[in-house]
């Protein structure tokens, strides 16, 4: 009898722990926004809502939902775009009007939304 629970503790560990280690993988892809990124999203959300410790926290649950929908690489792209908008000229014009760009800044509007009602 201790031989068969020797065998399948044998069969069970590695499969406990390629489940273990792909329940801690998979949240790190889907969270791969680094803290710089996060803070500078939080202080700037601060500013626009009020400066208090409640706010921190709504500006905080914030970037967590628009995390859960965009990849940081796309985030990171639509703030190009978004301050190219303001830009004068040809340059502007094709920040403004590009049909690609202009679907990323609405998946992040639409983001922020869903943010907005779950974090305010």
């Amino acid at each position: 009898m201790p031989r068969l629970r020797t065998t399948t503790a044998r069969v069970l560990r590695p499969s406990l722990l390629a489940c273990l280690l792909v329940g801690f993988a998979l949240p790190g892809l889907a969270n791969d926004y680094p803290t710089e990124a996060r803070v500078d999203y939080v202080l700037g959300c601060m500013a626009a809502n009020g400066n208090s410790y409640l706010t921190m926290q709504k500006c905080a649950c914030s970037i967590d939902v628009i995390a859960e929908h965009l990849p940081y690489e796309t985030y990171e792209q639509v703030e190009t775009v978004m301050g190219m908008q303001d830009q004068r000229g040809e340059l502007g014009v094709l920040f403004r009007t590009e049909r690609g760009m202009q679907d990323q800044v609405q998946a992040l509007n639409q983001a922020q939304a869903d943010a907005n009602l779950r974090c305010f």
